[in-house]
């Protein structure tokens, strides 16, 4: 019995040690959230996959995004709008499988205005597939 267990928990191991990308997710994350405080679009585009979608809840954008494309636009029109932000990032927490992984944070952007977001991204082979930037009070 010892030994079977033993085989399926290195089975495991072995699993969670070749996901591409396991390590680097939070740091991919943390990327992300410097290229939009940056306003570097074109680093942004690179971060998603081809069918990726941006779910921005609250504020002027408010709507679904659904193709790179589309994404790019967004990300346009927010640093043409908010110029270059500062950033910091709070409670950042990621769950991961083989399969992918997924980061919840609340991330505040000051510049020309504070905004609070509470974000979460899911990554598949090591680029976004869905990400949702939910406009969020401030703290009280």
């Amino acid at each position: 019995m010892k030994k079977h267990t033993h085989n399926v928990l290195l089975a495991a191991l072995l699993a969670l040690v070749s996901v591409p990308g396991f390590a680097a997710v939070k740091e991919d994350a943390l990327a992300h959230f410097k290229a939009i405080a940056d306003g570097k679009t074109d680093m942004l585009k690179q971060q998603y996959a081809q069918n990726s979608r941006l779910e921005w809840v609250g504020g002027p954008l408010d709507g679904t995004y659904t193709t790179t494309d589309a994404i790019d636009e967004v990300w346009r029109k927010f640093t043409a709008a908010q110029g270059k932000l500062k950033h910091n990032v709070d409670a950042l927490r990621e769950t991961t499988n083989p399969q992918g992984s997924t980061v919840m944070a609340n991330v505040q952007f000051a510049g020309k205005t504070t905004i609070n977001v509470f974000y979460v991204l899911t990554y598949r082979e090591g680029k976004i597939v869905n990400e949702t930037w939910q406009i969020a009070p401030a703290a009280r």
